[in-house]
């Protein structure tokens, strides 16, 4: 049994001294920290840290205690190839997770860096942990962001950031993490619609941002001794405008155009969307080959369909690019797949039905319940505990974490208290409500207690990931079970 003591440690910090225990506390929880140490007071300072880290994230990670200096707690230590005197201190932190090891604790032994690690053991460290970055002011709270600018005479480049791991700029005053839905105010007030946003500020006052500069450390320190408003971005050049050897069609000249050209095919696109403008050069450089030769199966042309309304409106394009191919006048496919110079011009030559649309994961037979904005909440108000995954269909992590995830709700189908729900954030009103939910970016999961968020999980997307967190509550609702009974 775990045996708590009372003078030493907070109740919430498990003491373990017995290895089947030991493995009992790994089996039943899926985010463990362990404390071992060589005696009882090698881990008093650890020890005062962890029960304020153990407050924090009730809930989310446990924190386990090893004495190695008493003779149960040495067969264990012995048994796990744990031995804490090696390190200074007398004292090592491990991480086990889904009932196995995996990593040592060697991120900085603080409150913040502590709960941030159990919160996200895979994550990447926080920007503050890296010794570089001593130099910038990291604001926790709008409250120290108002004081920084009411007190600081010099200017200030305050950059808005979410956590990231890719990028990291070394020169700025200031940097304040505003992904938390608590910081839509001043991601409003500020302008902030992507991450990183940079905002000049003088004696208090916000003068602009900081963008179409360059990013490296010298970029911003070299901006810093002369800050200018933002560079104007120079305009994009129109497709139709560029020596581009596709045919660029319009409304008027649609028609005329198929009735010259018995096999042709036309991509409908908008200039702004990220998938045209991937797919525009491949276009270009299949229309080199087949617009211009001579025996040539058929020609390549495009609208855009922002200017040029009526031709997308009459073949009902919903989304950018759609690439259709039309035979003597007739709308013949829509082929979603040629996106690469030679599947275009392999089409052209041997022109095929594409292959049937995959299915929808909505159409798919499983055991995640799909909702939407009109089933939503009552749905989730019969749950105990609802993981739902706010989605995109066309979204890459998104179709990786499908399989695992819909693995996790056949494993908990039986149980009644719980659901895996999906939410597909592009279909009908349902955009709103991912918005209502917090929704920023795709995947997110979202944990509900009969209807009511509990927060976000920022755990593993794997089937074990989804499976353990659920374990995970299901196992701290059997214990209150027992202990309500033991109370009586």
């Amino acid at each position: 049994m775990f045996i708590h003591n009372a003078l030493k440690v907070s109740p919430l910090i498990e003491k373990v001294s017995d290895h089947k225990d030991f493995r009992k506390l790994l089996r039943t929880r899926t985010n463990v920290l362990v404390l071992f140490t060589t005696s009882a007071s090698s881990g008093d300072s650890h020890l005062k840290l962890l029960s304020d880290v153990a407050q924090t994230v009730k809930g989310q990670g446990t924190i386990a205690w090893v004495n190695c200096g008493d003779s149960e707690g040495r067969k264990l230590c012995k048994k796990v190839k744990v031995n804490p005197s090696s390190k200074h201190g007398g004292a090592e932190l491990l991480h086990y997770k889904d009932g196995t090891f995996h990593t040592e604790y060697s991120r900085p032994a603080t409150f913040k860096s502590m709960v941030a690690f159990l919160k996200d053991p895979s994550g990447p460290p926080l920007w503050e942990e890296n010794p570089e970055a001593k130099d910038i002011v990291h604001i926790e709270t709008e409250k120290d962001f108002r004081k920084l600018l009411k007190k600081e005479e010099r200017p200030v480049l305050l950059m808005f950031y979410a956590p990231c791991e890719s990028f990291h700029c070394l020169c700025v005053l200031a940097g304040m993490n505003v992904h938390p839905a608590e910081f839509d105010g001043l991601k409003q007030e500020f302008d902030v619609k992507g991450y990183p946003t940079f905002c000049y500020f003088e004696k208090g006052k916000f003068l602009h941002h900081y963008e179409n500069y360059g990013a490296s450390a010298k970029d911003i320190a070299d901006w810093m001794k002369n800050p200018q408003a933002p560079q104007p971005k120079a305009p994009e050049v129109p497709w139709s405008e560029t020596d581009s050897p596709v045919y660029h069609l319009t409304d008027e000249s649609f028609d005329s155009f198929l009735e010259e050209h018995p096999a042709a095919l036309i991509m409908f696109y908008a200039p702004w969307c990220g998938h045209c403008k991937k797919m525009k050069p491949e276009y270009d450089e299949a229309a080199e080959v087949l617009n211009k030769g001579s025996n040539s199966p058929g020609v390549l042309a495009a609208v855009d369909s922002t200017v040029h309304k009526a031709a997308g409106e009459r073949f009902k394009i919903s989304g950018f690019p759609t690439v259709k191919f039309f035979l003597r006048g007739e709308d013949t496919f829509t082929l979603p797949q040629l996106r690469s110079r030679d599947k275009i011009i392999e089409f052209m030559h041997s022109p095929q039905a594409p292959p049937p649309p995959e299915q929808s994961w909505e159409d798919q037979p499983s055991s995640v319940s799909h909702l939407g904005s009109e089933d939503f909440r009552e749905a989730l108000k019969k749950k105990k505990h609802a993981l739902v995954m706010f989605y995109a269909p066309w979204c890459p992590h998104c179709k990786n974490a499908v399989p695992h995830f819909t693995a996790a709700a056949e494993l908990f189908r039986e149980d009644r208290k719980i659901v895996y729900s999906a939410v597909d954030c592009t279909r009908g009103q349902n955009h709103e409500l991912c918005k209502q939910e917090g929704v920023e970016g795709y995947p997110t999961f979202n944990h509900y207690n009969y209807g009511k968020l509990v927060g976000k999980y920022n755990g593993d997307r794997g089937e074990a990931g989804f499976i353990g967190f659920m374990r995970s509550l299901r196992g701290r609702d059997q214990e209150k079970v027992v202990k309500k009974k033991e109370e009586l």
